[in-house]
């Protein structure tokens, strides 16, 4: 029997039920991406001081993922198993920052619970990604983190437009000056709850597979030193891991960018309704009026952002269903979909108006659906399994490096290179999600490019 025999297909419900907590994490995801940069600026804070408003989210990334990784690897009980320990800590830590967020009264308190919620999604996210590559056999890989794209590409939608909905159901979109209106409050609190619940229903509904020699297992565990084996595990680690940061690097830059900087630039640019100026008195009919306009406008970029979340899905469905019976090459279809999101990106500053900004998330959401499905499955057939939460909290590296580089600065000065007008982040965006593109020629190993048929 070949190694990638030893463990049985399992049917679309079981990766379904083991992959199901992701829906609570994107909704996290969701919310914070599309909605804390308007948290900021409605406490007061410009368009060039988000990106440092935001460094909190990958500076935890970059040191909760590989401890929790190897943690993760070294934890075993036969109640709760190795993985779904972390998902319930992190979901309840999130649910309470997610719930407090809307509540902030001083930008140094959303900027604080943005530190307190990223490390807590951290805690759950990574071992989910490395529970698929637990539980499923290489010819499975690429199905099961495609069926994980598929609910976190339902997560993102519907948390997207949680404010949108609300705001049609009667819920106040605006509040005094320095205030967060009702209809976020309720999405955040929306979101607390579905985190919390979704990540209950895998830990239930989830059984863990044992390690293979306990014994083994247990003088590994006593035997562990962190900061040494986590300095051998980036030291030697596989080629293709390196490639594929190369290419994380970009892609992650691309999308921090617009995470960051869409509500900003899409307010201004598309909708021509920016946050209200300084020169506008507090509470004064102008101020009230622009005000309004600008709630509005940033109630309909988290729609339209809500889309790439819809596209994702569609893209991940699709998958699903070919990955079900025939391998795919997961190269060429990162390539594609990169080049797809990066089209996305150039046409919101292209084309003035919100004509086109459906068809610009409709790519982006390609490329965010390969991002969350294609490297992951590529890196899952090149790694020791014995390791794989250690070195998927390492390879989670080149996915925060890139968004503290671009919140330190790297964001403001390459846009300002473009032009003074926000929107230029977007452009950005569009550059480097291109490199990130053409840098999956570099891959050429064709065993990790290719799923691999189970042998009969």
């Amino acid at each position: 029997m070949s190694k990638v025999n030893q463990k049985p297909n399992l049917s679309f419900w079981d990766i379904w039920n083991m992959s199901f907590g992701f829906l609570g994490i994107q909704f996290g995801f969701a919310l914070q991406g599309g909605f804390m940069s308007r948290i900021f600026q409605t406490l007061g804070a410009t368009p060039d001081e988000i990106p440092g408003l935001w460094l909190a989210a990958p500076i935890t990334g970059l040191i909760v993922q590989p401890i929790v990784g190897y943690m993760s690897d070294r934890t075993w009980s036969p109640r709760w198993g190795r993985r779904k320990p972390y998902f319930l800590i992190g979901a309840i830590f999130s649910s309470l920052a997610l719930f407090i967020m809307p509540y902030s009264s001083a930008l140094w308190m959303a900027a604080g619970l943005l530190w307190i919620l990223d490390a807590s999604i951290n805690i759950s996210m990574e071992p989910f990604r490395a529970l698929v590559a637990d539980k499923l056999n290489d010819a499975q890989r690429s199905y099961g983190f495609v069926v994980q794209t598929l609910i976190i590409g339902i997560g993102t939608w519907v948390a997207s437009n949680l404010p949108w909905f609300i705001t049609k159901v009667g819920i106040k979109n605006t509040a005094l000056p320095g205030v967060l209106p009702p209809s976020l409050k309720w999405a955040f609190g929306i979101g607390a709850f579905v985190f919390l619940t979704s990540v209950l229903y895998t830990v239930f509904k989830t059984k863990e597979y044992p390690p293979e020699d306990i014994d083994a297992f247990r003088r590994e565990k006593e035997n562990g030193r962190f900061w040494k084996e986590l300095i051998k595990n980036i030291l030697s680690m596989p080629s293709i891991m390196k490639k594929l940061g190369i290419v994380q690097f970009f892609s992650w830059f691309a999308f921090f960018t617009m995470w960051s900087m869409a509500t900003p630039a899409l307010t201004a640019h598309v909708f021509e309704a920016p946050i209200p100026s300084s020169d506008i008195q507090l509470g004064s009919d102008a101020y009230l009026i622009a005000n309004q306009a600008y709630q509005d406008a940033a109630n309909a970029v988290g729609s339209y952002m809500g889309i790439y979340g819809l596209s994702s899905m569609v893209f991940a469905l699709l998958l699903t269903i070919y990955t079900a019976k025939k391998p795919i090459n997961r190269k060429w279809i990162h390539i594609a979909s990169l080049f797809g999101g990066s089209i996305g990106f150039l046409i919101m500053s292209i084309i003035p108006g919100p004509s086109w900004l459906s068809l610009s998330f409709i790519l982006i959401g390609f490329a965010w659906g390969s991002i969350l499905s294609m490297p992951y499955a590529m890196l899952s057939s090149a790694i020791d399994p014995s390791k794989m939460g250690v070195y998927m909290g390492i390879f989670n590296m080149f996915i925060v490096i890139p968004q503290i580089i671009a919140a330190l600065g790297a964001v403001n000065v390459l846009y300002h290179l473009l032009g003074d007008q926000v929107i230029h982040a977007m452009t950005l965006a569009g550059i480097s999600l291109f490199i990130a593109s053409i840098s999956n020629f570099l891959i050429t190993d064709r065993q990790v490019t290719m799923d691999r048929m189970i042998e009969t």
